[in-house]
């Protein structure tokens, strides 16, 4: 925060501290010599009052002359810190040198307890001119809490490190911020009944609940940006059910940057309890792929597709290449990577990837080697009603991005797949499955190498419950789900994106990858743990009944036997035996059919008839039963079984 060029010094302000620090030179020039004379006026010789007419003015110019090489002039007092104390010390000190320099070179040499006195009083006097700010914020602020009036919010504080340090100095100094805090927890027992900034460390985890009670805790800030996924969620597990609301630094690299602070604090999300350690990608192999290569992105807008580009931008390709139907989503992430990566050679196309003379022009013109392909309708309610537009968008998409990928010589093809598409119960999984099938199919006489990605629920992509439920919140309530008993995996979007560009390296010709998501989550879990996080009262659950196409689980793995590790622990390779290009060309022959000559009801009929293993969600949901557990069905675990 303490940054000059961002906030500037108005010359007004430093007018008015030369003009003070004039009036302290004096003022502190004529006390010295008063107390070196026993606090009496008369008691002065005359000749030592004329020494000190006589050297005032070129004390006040050499004293002006050090304190603006020590900086005393470009300061940002309200952030000061041990640096300007120091600074202060030095400007006095060097200041009361020259005095003494210059009173020998006058011959106006003057009681040698004067120069002490003088230096004493210059330090005092600076010191207050320039602190009297905060000093006065803080019996302004300690004024207000002992007033009783609830004019600031009280905040607790969990950690006592380097990032709570700087968060409390925020919280002091700036005129903005409506925090007041009251207490720090840590686990370390040792600073425990100590202060840090004047803030008592209270206790370990196991106060955190008293604490809150004890001092009337508003909000939770979690300040420990080091902290392992494991013990950040056990933490906010116990501060969840305070009520209060929560927020939490992003990460360590804040910490190694310098640049923590209040600004950069984020409402605790979901993924902050989901209790797994994030994917991680081999970064140099994936720089090594998509380095120096044309790259094309379908939907390159969207949730997943535009956190591809951001990564693959990063990767330094020689162009990538951005294809989305809807300009808006391709607009700001064109914006976006034009700001973050201004040498990228980024072309941003608005296309329809069913329609086939315009990704045939564009192959031919741009000729990518990698295809991300991640164009597709996903919404599971609204495709139940547009089967023929799911069919069109999807199955026929992906069709012409693979046919193209052949007739112009990609060297790969990468396709975003969904657990909606393993023993899927709506139309939209049933599309996806398809569309495995389809580049599985074409692996294996074809030059391009193919390969699919498969994985849960995206937190905060759009149509996810996250957003919804963050609105829902926001307006004061209900929440609405659909059955308490549906549980889902969960990832994020970054993870998404990783899997998919990992795949380029990991997958071998035909195959679909899939992320070990760990153990999955109720979604009543997901949506009282919003209302927790968020601090709110008194918000409502209810439920309105499955949606069409709706089922209460979802499935990973087509065949759990056919399951291969790779070099990533959290991902596995699922083997499934492609169908023949005749087969598929026939599937395709008869989607197309029932879209040209069909209805949406007759569609959803054939695509059973092409992808055996779409069922109805009524009959998957009543194999379930009442109650449905979240068990830990890890890809690992049900390996191991197997």
């Amino acid at each position: 925060m303490k940054n000059v060029d961002i906030l500037k010094i108005p010359a007004n302000r430093i007018i008015a501290l030369i003009l003070l620090d004039i009036m302290s030179i004096v003022v502190a020039a004529f006390t010295a010599l008063y107390i070196r004379f026993d606090f009496s006026f008369n008691g002065i010789p005359s000749e030592y009052l004329q020494k000190f007419e006589r050297i005032i003015p070129y004390s006040i110019i050499i004293t002006l002359v050090f304190f603006a090489i020590w900086k005393l002039y470009k300061s940002v007092w309200r952030y000061a810190s041990a640096t300007e104390l120091l600074n202060i010390v030095f400007a006095t000190t060097c200041a009361s040198v020259g005095q003494i320099i210059i009173c020998h070179l006058l011959n106006e040499k003057m009681p040698r307890s004067y120069y002490v006195l003088y230096w004493f009083l210059l330090f005092g006097m600076t010191c207050i001119i320039r602190f009297s700010y905060r000093i006065l914020r803080l019996i302004n602020s300690k004024r207000s809490e002992f007033s009783g009036k609830k004019e600031r919010n009280n905040v607790m504080l969990i950690g006592a490190g380097a990032a709570a340090n700087a968060i409390l100095k925020e919280i002091e100094t700036s005129r903005y911020l409506n925090l007041n805090a009251k207490c720090i927890i840590d686990d370390n027992s040792g600073c425990h009944g100590k202060f840090l900034r004047g803030v008592p460390i209270v206790g370990g985890r196991n106060k955190i609940i008293d604490a809150v009670g004890e001092y009337g805790i508003d909000e939770i800030i979690f300040a420990i940006p080091s902290a392992s996924t494991r013990v950040r969620k056990e933490i906010l597990d116990i501060c969840k059910e305070t009520g209060c609301k929560m927020r939490t630094l992003p990460g360590m690299y804040q910490l190694i940057n310098g640049d923590v602070s209040i600004a950069k604090l984020k409402e605790v999300e979901i993924e902050d309890l989901l209790g797994r350690d994030p994917i991680k990608i081999n970064t140099e192999e994936v720089l090594g792929y998509v380095k120096d290569k044309t790259v094309l992105v379908t939907g390159g807008g969207g949730s997943i597709g535009s956190e591809l580009c951001r990564q693959i931008a990063a990767h330094q390709p020689q162009q990538l290449i951005i294809v989305d139907i809807y300009e808006n989503n391709a607009y700001d992430i064109q914006q976006e990577l034009i700001r973050k990566y201004p040498k990228l050679d980024l072309v941003v196309l608005i296309a329809s990837v069913r329609n086939k003379e315009r990704i045939d022009s564009i192959f031919e013109k741009y000729r990518p080697n990698i295809v991300y392909h991640a164009a597709a309708h996903k919404h599971v309610p609204l495709m139940e009603n547009n089967c023929i537009e799911a069919i069109k968008n999807n199955v026929f998409g992906t069709a012409v991005v693979v046919e193209m990928c052949e007739k112009y010589g990609a060297e790969r093809f990468m396709m975003v797949s969904t657990d909606k598409a393993v023993n899927p119960t709506n139309v939209m999984g049933a599309t996806k499955r398809m569309c495995e099938m389809i580049v599985q199919s074409a692996s294996i006489n074809g030059k391009v190498k193919y390969s699919a990605t498969r994985f849960g629920n995206v937190l905060g992509s759009a149509g996810s419950v996250i957003p919804l439920f963050k609105r829902q919140i926001q307006n004061g309530g209900p929440i609405t789900i659909t059955d308490k008993r549906i549980i889902r995996y969960f990832m994020t979007i970054p993870e998404a994106s990783q899997l998919v560009l990992e795949s380029g390296v990991l997958a071998h010709n035909g195959e679909l990858l899939v992320l070990d998501m760990g153990k999955p989550i109720k979604i009543l879990d997901l949506a009282e743990n919003m209302i927790h996080l968020s601090g709110a009262q008194n918000i409502e659950i209810v439920e309105t009944g499955l949606r069409p196409g709706e089922k209460l689980y979802e499935e990973l793995l087509v065949k759990t036997e056919e399951l291969d590790k790779t070099e990533n622990d959290l991902i596995f390779r699922e083997k499934d035996k492609p169908l023949p290009a005749e087969e598929i060309r026939k599937k395709i022959r008869m989607l197309t059919d029932v879209c040209e000559n069909g209805d949406d009801d007759q569609a959803r009929e054939v695509l059973r008839k092409v992808v055996p293993t779409f069922r109805r969600p009524e009959e998957v949901n009543q194999e379930v039963g009442d109650e449905v557990e979240p068990e830990d069905n890890s890809l690992l675990r049900q390996r191991t079984k197997a």
